[in-house]
């Protein structure tokens, strides 16, 4: 009977300590762990709301006729719904300027956004997966160009430009945006771990050229990589707004981002424009490829990210 019951004693004295262990280390981290939830639900949520009020009261303001903007609350309806008048009074405003800004920066866009992710992506594979001498030297030179300023460079460029005859030309702004050094660094980075080497040894004994190699195996692999890259250019290059403002004096070959900004001035000042409803709604329009091609692109551009910070 004694050592029938010794067994049960001891497992109870066993057990229950750790029971007791794990109920007080859950009690004393779970406090902790709730508030700083809390605290990060609270910052989050004040960061969403600062990001979203904007965009909110654009849309709001755009359904607004002229006096309806001064007469009425920023973030509330205005007395008439009068978004379409005011989408059509854009596109003819000034015999549809807005329509030619509007192709000026797609053309900005998939010349130099586009040649600027093509270049990047086959530099950056170059130099992830051939060794050759002064390969350290372009890495150090590629890192110092990501931690210059885009606008320290535009009165060097545009000194250059002028020199060259090419400012007030389409060409002023493409040039410039075809150099993206932050996205070879991020193909460089991905390509590395995306792509095996032994996989290339493979294709070479198999006797595929490298431009074959390349572009049947490799751009499949680095595909959310590359559009990672091409978000990032195609952003960058719409939101241009400096480079463009001192490179271009003639209005039919600005951008979205100057001419609703020439539109903005003439609509303040002596002697300033009723065009207020113009400039918001334009500004709508102007936001609204971009957010079509983040919902498009959102799974690759996720992927790309996720890839890019966790080594496979």
């Amino acid at each position: 009977m004694t050592t029938a019951t010794a067994p049960r004693t001891d497992t109870v004295a066993v057990t229950t300590p750790r029971t007791g262990r794990a109920g007080t280390r859950f009690a004393r981290t779970s406090p902790t762990r709730s508030k700083k939830s809390i605290v990060l639900s609270i910052v989050m949520g004040l960061y969403l709301l600062y990001t979203l009020v904007p965009l909110f009261w654009l849309v709001i303001n755009a359904t607004k006729t002229q006096p309806d903007l001064f007469t009425t609350f920023g973030l509330g309806p205005g007395n008439s719904f009068a978004l379409f008048d005011n989408i059509a009074q854009t596109l003819t405003y000034r015999d549809g300027i807005f329509v030619r800004w509007l192709g000026n920066t797609l053309l900005y866009v998939v010349v130099g956004a586009g040649g600027a992710t093509l270049l990047a992506t086959l530099a950056g594979y170059g130099l992830a997966k051939y060794n050759f001498r002064g390969r350290k030297a372009v890495f150090a030179v590629v890192l110092g160009a990501i931690a210059v300023p885009g606008t320290a460079l535009a009165v060097p460029t545009f000194l250059l430009f002028s020199q060259l005859g090419i400012t007030n030309t389409p060409w002023a702004i493409i040039i410039p945006s075809l150099i993206s050094p932050f996205g070879l660094y991020l193909i460089w980075v991905y390509a590395s771990d995306a792509i095996p080497t032994e996989l290339l040894e493979a294709a070479r004994m198999d006797g595929a050229g490298e431009f074959r190699t390349f572009f049947t195996i490799s751009i499949r692999l680095l595909t959310p990589g590359i559009v990672t890259v091409l978000l990032f250019a195609v952003v960058a290059t719409w939101n241009n707004y400096f480079l463009p403002l001192i490179m271009l004096s003639d209005p039919s070959w600005y951008p979205l981002t100057v001419g609703l900004n020439q539109w903005n001035a003439q609509a303040i000042g002596v002697g300033a424009q009723p065009i207020y409803n113009l400039v918001i709604t334009g500004a709508l329009l102007s936001i609204l490829p971009i957010v079509a091609a983040f919902l498009v692109l959102q799974r690759f551009w996720q992927s790309g990210l996720s890839a890019g910070s966790v080594k496979q």
